[in-house]
Parts: C-alpha cells; structure tokens; sequence
C-alpha cells in the first residue's frame, strides 16, 4: 500500500477498463527461501507502554490506496450466476445478541483512512486493531482494558521502522494451540518488512515478542496470516519496487521458535504473476488437523467459474523438503466479477455520497477451518456483481469446502451468492462454530436511502445446503462518507475459543467526511451449548 494526501485522492480508483484474461494457475516453484528476521527482541508490557505512549495524535488525514487486481488476472463480466439466493423473503436471523458496541474512529486512531478492521477474540479479551491503531477489551464485560494505542507502540525500543513506522494493513489473531496472540503489520517507508509480535502469555495487555523481516526490492502488500500447528502461515501479494506486480508469495514462520521467543526463520516461495490474493488456512476449534497436514492456501481461479487450493508443507529441519504443491483446480458455480473484476470503487452510496471501494477482486480475510472429525471444512467469502432480481450493485458469494474423509482432498460442499433486491453486500468475513452452524457478516448500502451499514447472516447446520437465513442489523448507517472512495479491505468474524459458540464480528460504518467507526458484536446460536 501506499500514502497519498487527501486531496489527491478524492477521485481514488475510478472505474476499470473490462476485459478477458485467461492465465492458467501454476504448479508452485519446488526452491523454497529462507528469510532470517533482522532483528528479534522483547516489548515492554502494553500497560505499561500506555502510562508513557499516550493515545495516538491526530495531524489530519492519510489515505491510503489499494493496488487493483494486475492485468495478468481474470477480468470477465456479465456471467449468468445459477446459484442467486435473494433475501427478501427470509425473516430475520434467529440469534442471541451480546455486545454491540463502538470501537476506535478515525480521528482517535491517528488519521488514516480505511481503517482494515480487523479483530481476535481470545480466552479473556477482544482485541480490535486497525491500520495504525488498537484497542483491548474485556470479552466478559465489554470494558475497555488499554488503548487506543498505535502498533508501533508495541515495537517501542525495538530500532527501526517496526519502532518509527506504521506501515497498515494489520491483522490479530489468537492462536488456540498455545494460548497467545499474534499480530502483524506491514512497512515500506525506507525497506521493505513484515512486523511480527507474538504474546508471552495469553493476557494481550502483557508483553510480546517482537520481530522484523525484510523483504529486498519489493512491496509485501496485504498480508494476510493463518495459524497451524507446524507454523504461522503467512501470504502477501509482492510488488517489485512497490509498484510492480510480480504475483502472490506464500511464506511460512517457526511457530515453536516464536512461542519461545528464538529467532525464527522464514520460508517462502517465489511469488508467480498467475497468482493473487492467497488466503493459509486458519484453525478455529479445538480439534487438530490429520498429523502432519499440510496448510491449505485458497485464492479465486483464473476464471470466473473455479477456485485454486495449494498445499503447503513447511521443513523448517531441512528447509529443502518443504513445498508449496498445487493447483487443486476446484469448479464453483459460476459469478459475475465485482467492478469489472479490477478490484475497484463501484459501490453506490446514496445522495451526498460517492462510490466505495468494492475490493471484489480476491477472497476476504479469513479462510476458517475446524475439523469436525469425520471431515475437514473450510469456509470464506468474496463480493460478486448482484444477478438478476436485484438493483443492488454486489452480492456475497461464499463457500464451504469439505475433506471426506479427514486428510482427502477438498472439494466445494455448497456455495451460493447472497443477494438483496435494493441493498448492496460486500467486505464480508465468515466462520463456524463446533456445530457447523455458520455467520456471514458484511457492509451494506444502497443507492436511494440506506448509508454504509452494518449486518449479518447466517445458517444452522441443519437448514437446507446452499442457502442463508435472513440477515440481523447490527448498525443502520445516518452518514454517506462522501470525500473518499476508500472503504476498509477488510472485516473480520471470529469464534470465541472458551465456549467454541460465540461469534465475534468487527466492520466499520461512516461518521461522516474521512471519518470512519469501527464497531464490534457478538452472538451466537441458541442450538450452539
């Protein structure tokens, strides 16, 4: 990602040129890399951190652009889509309601504009992070434990640009194995790095153990992170001198050397340019995978009417025996690509607003996994043009993959795309609980009357296959952003670990101008004990 000014970005990713462009995925490169950390060290407790860091300060706007999917990637538009669900005549979601609160805005976490609203729930608290901000709350009563505070924060006598800089597109998640956190932050302003923190302990307030890999010649744009046993599994879209696409690049991190607080090694694989996008599996539930599994890597076909799945297993003993195998060429039904497939700003908000930013060029953050025993299930999102029936601009298309049995290949199990007939869907995020039961959240609007909203949706494990219930309004928009197409690249739905039952979903909505609001809530199922 990149900085710009307010000012030069108003008319931010207009609209794309709409084009045909078939690439065959590949068989991933059999050379790993291995990536050493510069440098690896010990933070300060957070609270302690807070009593001499202060609240982030805000000195006006930064925004921030999103590259749009390459050239070299599918662009195909106006394909009929057999699997439209509308909506409009589902009552609503069945669900209990817990908290349904404001986090950080935009002025409080320092000024940058979108926010990537990203969040974990674990043993004991929620944390919420953002580009260049977080806040940790207490999951039993919803109090605000520390924070805001910025993410270099935790960097704080570390050296270096993960100190000095807040590069964005964060992500937090909790590692259920072991009990901590995980977050990371990318940076560019003199090199290239990823900056990667893993908790002490499961208090996210306590300290961590901090590290920073550089990556020579090339932007590490939107890294995405998925936990596993054997490693933390990490993916990016590279760009040669920031600005050149060369392709998606999986890596993989020394979980066990992290969890110590060792220097941990990297590897990776050489990114190909038929590649964008990737999404590592990310376990939730207490169920391991099949022993010596590898990590599944999901990213849309290069047509409109497949996914790609790759297999990742990582040596970290004989880093030349680990491999990056694939494609697992998987046919989905067929969907119409957001935007004209350029991953740009299509999304209508009502009078006094522009357009918002669509990012329907790849899969949303996360590609949860449990495994359920007698199979494995994957489940993620991607925003998709609406069909007919409807006046809406997008739709959620998701998926759930299954291995039959445990540790087979994966195949879809259902799919279907979510439509409203005058509401606009899109920047969702999915999971399951322990019972199969599903959530799907997401932004909505529409063109006539409804600003940037907040709602989710969702199935028991026993309703008809491919098909949604109704949706829940978590928070109905008042205020069109208006002065910036840019809307978050993503959201995010976890599971709360303790009672495997508890969704725990973070959006943002406008407060008006280059204001946004982050905004957490959690429910759950009345079947799910």
């Amino acid at each position: 990602m990149k900085t710009r000014n307010a000012a030069s970005c108003a008319g931010l990713l207009s609209a794309v040129l709409l084009f045909i462009c078939n690439v065959p995925a590949f068989a991933a490169s059999s050379k790993p890399i291995v990536i050493h950390p510069d440098k690896v060290g010990v933070s300060q407790t957070v609270r302690e951190l807070a009593k001499t860091i202060g609240p982030p300060v805000f000195h006006g706007w930064i925004i921030r652009r999103e590259h749009e999917t390459p050239s070299v990637m599918t662009r195909i538009y106006n394909i009929p889509d057999p699997v439209i669900q509308d909506n409009s005549i589902e009552p609503e979601l069945s669900v209990d309601l817990g908290f349904n609160f404001d986090g950080m805005n935009g002025v409080q976490a320092g000024g940058v504009i979108p926010p990537d609203t990203n969040g974990a729930v674990g043993d004991n608290q929620f944390f919420l992070i953002t580009n260049f901000a977080f806040n940790i709350y207490n999951k039993t009563t919803g109090a605000l434990e520390e924070g805001p505070l910025l993410i270099n924060s935790i960097w704080s006598g570390f050296g270096g640009q993960c100190q000095s800089d807040n590069g964005g597109d964060p992500v937090v998640l909790y590692d259920k194995i072991a009990n901590r956190w995980l977050l990371e932050q990318l940076e560019y302003t003199s090199t290239y790095q990823i900056c990667v923190a893993v908790s002490q302990t499961d208090d996210a307030t306590g300290a961590y153990y901090l590290y920073s890999y550089t990556f020579a010649g090339g932007l590490t744009d939107y890294p995405k992170l998925g936990i596993w046993p054997d490693a933390y599994y990490l993916a990016f879209n590279f760009f040669a001198n920031g600005e050149n696409f060369t392709g998606a690049e999986p890596c993989a991190l020394d979980r066990a050397s992290m969890l110590a607080g060792q220097s941990a090694a990297m590897i990776c694989f050489n990114p190909n340019n038929s590649n964008q996008g990737f999404l590592p599996s990310d376990i939730d539930g207490s169920t391991l995978p099949p022993s010596g599994a590898p990590n599944h890597y999901i990213e849309l076909g290069n047509t409109n009417t497949t996914l790609n799945e790759y297999d990742f297993h990582v040596d970290f003993n004989v880093p030349k025996d680990s491999t990056f195998t694939g494609p697992n060429t998987l046919t989905v039904p067929a969907y119409t690509q957001l935007c004209g497939g350029g991953g740009g700003a299509c999304i209508p908000e009502p009078h006094g607003g522009g357009v918002l930013d669509a990012l329907g060029d790849r899969m949303m953050f996360r590609n949860a996994y449990r495994n359920f025993g007698g199979y494995e299930s994957m489940v993620f999102s991607h925003s998709v043009a609406a069909g007919p029936g409807s006046t809406a601009v997008s739709a959620e298309r998701w998926y759930e993959l299954r291995s039959t049995p445990a540790g087979g290949s994966f195949s879809v199990y259902q799919a279907s795309t979510y439509q409203n007939k005058t509401d606009s869907y899109w920047m969702g995020s999915v999971a399951m609980d322990k019972n199969g039961d599903l959530a799907l959240g997401f932004s909505l609007d529409n063109s006539t009357n409804l600003a940037p909203s907040i709602k989710f949706t969702g199935r028991k494990v026993t309703d008809k296959l491919n098909k949604l219930e109704g949706t829940k309004l978590i928070h109905k928009g008042k205020i069109v952003q208006g002065q910036v197409n840019r809307w978050g690249d993503y959201s995010s739905m976890s599971v709360d670990p303790t009672d495997d039952c508890t969704f725990w979903y973070t959006q943002e909505y406008s407060d008006g101008g280059y204001n946004w609001q982050s905004h957490v809530a959690s429910f759950k199922f009345s079947t799910c004990e």
